[in-house]
């Protein structure tokens, strides 16, 4: 038997700690009471639990997981499982407590969680990431339920794994709980329009963005870092909406055209072979060469920190749209506003897979479900709303776009545990 540990990881700083000084900054550009603070700043509930696998050779590997709960102030805990080789649990309490943000800037009634394996998915067969999820969901059963705490897919799982959790909490409650996890297939209760909509929220942004500087996203140059579920339909989407995708990448491979990447090529080349490298008519750069590009529109869709104060200076995109969670370090949140670059928080330009997944919850427990156009409808007036909301507030305070979403948000949360009070 042996146990997994994680490697180095790719993060340069402790993202809890950032997630921490980016709610003192906000508590005191929004005057918020220092003993709020002290609640807000930690995590209600914080599981480490030991994950066996029996693997196809015979052998007996032992995985680390990690359930959060930052807040349930407004709702029950919501939040993305992550199957990375560098997760950590102050990872996973900084994504946490992000989610709780994220839900309050949206107005929808969930507070903020996470859930986390330490694994390289693309290490594991099939049958051994499925063994590994039910043992997984089995250590966190307890933790997890439709009225309590509500996972969904995030990097390194999809519709398949939250499918493999929704059988295994059924199949222990004696009945199927539709709304125990969301971003399902469809066929078990999953909503149409889920799997796109965390790029559609960050076009959104992109596109309320653009409309305020009296542009518009069709002849947009734009870089695309990251083509997962959330990058590779923000370019397909940007290239339906008329702009000019230069640049898009995966763990493995960045590719560049001046004139701009074919980018239904592109995504029907990941979904055949699970990589773009072979990709025809592009260029081979680096990722961190991608990152730098003259561009209207940088769109980090993929892990944390990677623009940081080491190359924020060398940014040329006027619109930063963070479609992964927490791609902007502090440092380079500095550098950046310094330099006149508007940044779409992560809050804002990625909710959309959060806010999809409270109608997929919704659907569920009603056992009555929407067409996509009334799911996209929905999604398209409560971003717009959040972006407005976010605008004004930036302009009235004179602050960033990511401290005037952070401060509606985090101003949310606060009036709620004000509200409910502190038992006992």
């Amino acid at each position: 038997m042996s146990t997994v540990d994680a490697p180095t990881s790719h993060l340069r700083e402790n993202p809890y700690d950032i997630a921490r000084e980016q709610l003192q900054r906000v508590a005191t550009t929004f005057d918020i009471d220092a003993n709020l603070v002290n609640v807000l700043g930690e995590c209600k509930k914080s599981v480490e639990v030991s994950v066996p696998v029996g693997m196809d050779d015979g052998s007996t590997r032992v995985f680390k997981g990690y359930r959060v709960t930052h807040n349930v102030a407004r709702g029950p805990s919501k939040g993305g499982i992550r199957y990375h080789a560098d997760v950590t649990r102050d990872e996973i309490k900084a994504l946490a407590m992000l989610m709780t943000w994220k839900c309050a800037l949206m107005g929808i009634p969930f507070g903020g969680a996470k859930g986390g394996v330490v694994v390289d998915p693309k290490q594991l067969s099939r049958s051994e990431l499925e063994r590994m999820t039910r043992r997984y969901t089995s250590e966190i059963i307890n933790e997890i339920g439709p009225e309590k705490d509500i996972p969904a897919p995030d990097v390194g799982t999809d519709a398949s794994v939250m499918a493999w959790i929704f059988d295994t909490y059924s199949m222990n409650k004696g009945h199927s709980v539709l709304g125990v996890v969301t971003g399902k297939p469809l066929a078990i209760g999953g909503s149409l329009g889920r799997e796109e909509a965390t790029a559609r929220s960050a076009l959104y942004s992109i596109r309320d963005a653009a409309a305020k500087q009296d542009r518009s996203v069709a002849g947009m140059r734009v870089a695309v870092q990251g083509f997962g579920q959330v990058g590779s339909y923000l370019a397909l989407f940007l290239h339906q909406e008329g702009a000019i995708v230069t640049a898009v990448s995966d763990s493995t491979t960045a590719l560049y055209n001046a004139k701009g990447i074919d980018v239904p090529a592109a995504f029907a080349h990941k979904r055949e072979f699970r990589t773009l490298a072979g990709l025809r008519d592009a260029e081979a750069i680096t990722n961190e060469e991608l990152i730098l590009l003259d561009v209207d529109v940088l769109a980090p869709c993929a892990l944390e920190q990677v623009i940081t104060g080491e190359n924020a200076d060398r940014v040329r995109a006027s619109i930063v749209c963070e479609g992964a969670n927490a791609p902007v370090t502090p440092a380079a949140d500095a550098i950046l506003e310094d330099k006149g670059v508007l940044i779409l928080p992560d809050v804002l330009a990625n909710a959309g897979g959060v806010v999809v997944s409270y109608f997929e919850w919704v659907q569920g427990l009603q056992e009555y479900f929407w067409k996509e156009s009334e799911v996209n409808a929905k999604l398209n007036d409560i971003v717009s709303r959040a972006f407005e909301e976010t605008w004004e507030t930036a302009r009235a305070r004179d602050v960033s776009m990511r401290v005037a979403a952070y401060g509606v948000a985090v101003q949310r949360v606060a009036e709620a545990t004000i509200t409910r009070g502190i038992y006992p």
